[in-house]
């Protein structure tokens, strides 16, 4: 039977490519949002996750008119995916950032849970390591970054990506379901690999981010990965491809930029400083969207 996936922010930069991929997959897709995804076979609804009674409705209502002449009730969702948020500092005031994302995070995965909803997937975020919307200059406490890493950050943005870990660790403690967060790398579009030779040329220009990156396709892979892996509990998985995003070798950048971050393992020539080890190794991610398809240099 086709699952039925409930996705939260899908008009968004990552899921509006990560919602295709789960429709090529074969899952029957629902997208609520503020503003519609025109994309085929997806439905759209309008709601506002920070309005708990939204969600729950959202949640436990007819998705499209042909539920209605199956004469079934409302069928439940197999899973949430919940990417729906303010995605980075300086659009709306911090409190305003924090609580849209605090609040829509509860909400989402408290109604998830509530009504059955046994696997829960949310966007958490790089910033979480703190260094991306630091004050000034900020080392890292060690590369390359994985998933045991303290994370500090002391913007609003990347605490609430802390807060709503702890969120969903909490509700997947009490209700046995399993709840992933992906802590997403940069997430590029197919088209911005236009401007991958301007960061090679500008290596400082993606310094914060560890020259971290998750292609938005490979973002979909990895949500489908986590659709279908289940019993895993509460898990923290950093998605990002294999390798960092420029031309320079891993340890010349962190030598050049970062000379005082410690490697407490050997890494590979390009390998990502932020580690996609894990969901390589426990959830079997393969990248397909490698920027060397599409950029030379």
């Amino acid at each position: 039977m086709t699952k039925r996936i409930l996705f939260t922010g899908g008009s968004g930069k990552a899921g509006r490519h990560a919602v295709p991929w789960l429709v090529n997959a074969g899952y029957e897709v629902h997208n609520i949002d503020l503003v519609p995804l025109e994309s085929p076979g997806v439905t759209n609804l309008i709601a506002d996750i920070t309005d708990s009674g939204q969600v729950f409705n959202a949640l436990s209502m007819h998705a499209d008119f042909p539920d209605l002449e199956k004469g079934r009730g409302v069928q439940p969702y197999d899973a949430v995916v919940h990417f729906a948020a303010i995605p980075r500092i300086l659009i709306k005031p911090d409190n305003e950032t924090f609580r849209i994302n605090t609040m829509g995070t509860y909400n989402v995965i408290e109604a998830a849970v509530k009504l059955g909803v046994r696997k829960i997937v949310i966007a958490s975020s790089e910033t979480t390591y703190g260094v991306c919307f630091a004050e000034g200059h900020r080392d890292f406490h060690q590369f390359p970054l994985d998933e045991d890493y303290d994370v500090d950050p002391m913007d609003s943005y990347g605490l609430s990506k802390v807060v709503n870990e702890k969120t969903a660790r909490a509700f997947a403690e009490r209700s046995g379901a399993d709840i992933y967060a992906l802590r997403i790398g940069n997430v590029i579009e197919p088209h911005e690999y236009e401007n991958f030779p301007t960061y090679f040329a500008n290596p400082e220009m993606r310094k914060r981010i560890a020259w971290s990156y998750i292609d938005a396709r490979d973002l979909g892979q990895i949500c489908h990965l986590c659709i279908e892996k289940d019993g895993l509990g509460f898990q923290v998985f950093n998605a990002a491809n294999d390798t960092v995003s420029a031309n320079t070798p891993t340890r010349k950048l962190a030598e050049r930029f970062y000379p005082n971050v410690p490697f407490p393992r050997e890494i590979g020539e390009y390998e990502g400083l932020l580690s996609n080890r894990k969901i390589r190794e426990v959830l079997g991610f393969k990248e397909e969207h490698d920027w060397r398809n599409y950029v030379k240099g």
